[in-house]
C-alpha cells in the first residue's frame, strides 16, 4: 500500500489550511458593508451589526469630524458599500461623497431624517453668521441617549431589510444597546437631578441635546464650528455670566484648542475640566466607548455642578 511522504502530507495540509483560510476571506467578504460618517454612527452600527457586518469609519481617530475631507478612494468606496450612515449638514464632504456616489434610498441611512433636530443654540448665534450652521441647526444628536437609541433602532432596520438572513441576531444585539442606553440615560436623569448649579460653559455648541434632556442651560463659547472663536463682546459675556451664576468649571475638548476656556478661566478663577462631545475617539480615549465617555462625562458634570 502506498504511503505519502511526510513532505506530501505537509504539502496538502498547507494547501487546505490555504483552502479554508480562502473560504473564510469570502464568508467575509460577503458581509453587508456599512461606512459610518463619524464614530457615534460606527459605534451604533458595530453594536448592532456584530459580527455579521464590516464597519467602516470615515472620521479617523484624533480628527475633528467637521473637518473632514473625503480622499477619492473614499468617494469611490461609497459606491461599493451596503449602507451608509451619516447625517446631512454636519459633514459636507460626507453630504458631496454620498451626492457622487448616486447611492439608493436604500443604501443610505440619513440620521437627519431619523431624528428631529433642534435649532443652535441662540447665545451661539447673536453675534452673526460666524457661528451659524447649515440651517442654523444642532447636529449633535448623539449626545442625548434617546436619540441614540432612535438611531440604533433604524440601523437595525436598515440591516434586517439588507441582510434578513441574520434579523434574529440584529434585534438580540439591538435589544442589548437599547438596553444599556435606558439605563444611561437613567443614570443622567438620576445624576443630574439634584444639583447646586444647572449652567454649563462650554468650549463650542455641542451640548445642546444633552442639556436639554436633562435640565441644565449650556453656554457655549463657540458656536457649532468648534473652531471659531467668539468675539471679544462674546468673551467678555461668557466671563460675565460665568461670575454672576456661579460656575465652577469652564468645560474643554479633546479634539479641539482649549485656549479660549483656558482664557476665560483663568479670568474669572475657575477650574478647567474635559467635557467630551464624543465625536471621535482620541489617543487618550483609544479603549473607551460611546457608553464609557457618556459615563465620564455625567461624573464631570456631576462634580462641577455639585449634584448630589
Amino acid at each position: 500500500m502506498w504511503i505519502p511522504s511526510p513532505i506530501l502530507l505537509g504539502a496538502i495540509a498547507s494547501t487546505l489550511l490555504l483552502a479554508a483560510c480562502s473560504g473564510d476571506d469570502d464568508a467575509s467578504d460577503d458581509r453587508p458593508r456599512v461606512i459610518a460618517s463619524f464614530y457615534p454612527f460606527a459605534y451604533v452600527a458595530e453594536q448592532v451589526g456584530g459580527d455579521h457586518v464590516d464597519v467602516e469609519n470615515l472620521t479617523q481617530p484624533g480628527s475633528e469630524p467637521h473637518d473632514l475631507e473625503l480622499t477619492p478612494q473614499q468617494v469611490a468606496e461609497l459606491t461599493e458599500a451596503s449602507l451608509v450612515v451619516f447625517e446631512h449638514g454636519f459633514q459636507p464632504a460626507v453630504d458631496d461623497g454620498v451626492e457622487q456616489a448616486e447611492l439608493s434610498e436604500e443604501a443610505t441611512l440619513d440620521v437627519a431624517e431619523v431624528v428631529t433636530l433642534h435649532a443652535a443654540d441662540e447665545h451661539a448665534e447673536e453675534e452673526g453668521e460666524e457661528h451659524e450652521h447649515e440651517g442654523d441647526l444642532d447636529p449633535h444628536v448623539w449626545l442625548d441617549p434617546t436619540n441614540m437609541q432612535r438611531i440604533a433602532e433604524a440601523t437595525e432596520e436598515r440591516l434586517v431589510e439588507i441582510d434578513p438572513a441574520h434579523r434574529r441576531d440584529y434585534q438580540r444585539n439591538l435589544d442589548e444597546l437599547v438596553g444599556e442606553l435606558q439605563q444611561l440615560d437613567q443614570a443622567y436623569e438620576e445624576g443630574l437631578a439634584d444639583c447646586e448649579r444647572r449652567t454649563i460653559v462650554t468650549s463650542h455648541d455641542a451640548f445642546g441635546y444633552l442639556a436639554e434632556r436633562y435640565g441644565l442651560e449650556q453656554i457655549p463659547i463657540a458656536g457649532i464650528d468648534p473652531h471659531a472663536e467668539p468675539s471679544p463682546s462674546e468673551q467678555a459675556q461668557i466671563t460675565d455670566l460665568v461670575r454672576e451664576d456661579g460656575v465652577t468649571t469652564v468645560f474643554t475638548e479633546t479634539l479641539v484648542s482649549d485656549d479660549v476656556a483656558e482664557s476665560i478661566a483663568d479670568e474669572t478663577g475657575v477650574s478647567v475640566a474635559t467635557l467630551d462631545p464624543i465625536e471621535g475617539l482620541s489617543d487618550d480615549s483609544s479603549d473607551e466607548t460611546y457608553l464609557s465617555l457618556m459615563r465620564a462625562n455625567l461624573e464631570t458634570l456631576r462634580e462641577a455642578n455639585g449634584c448630589t
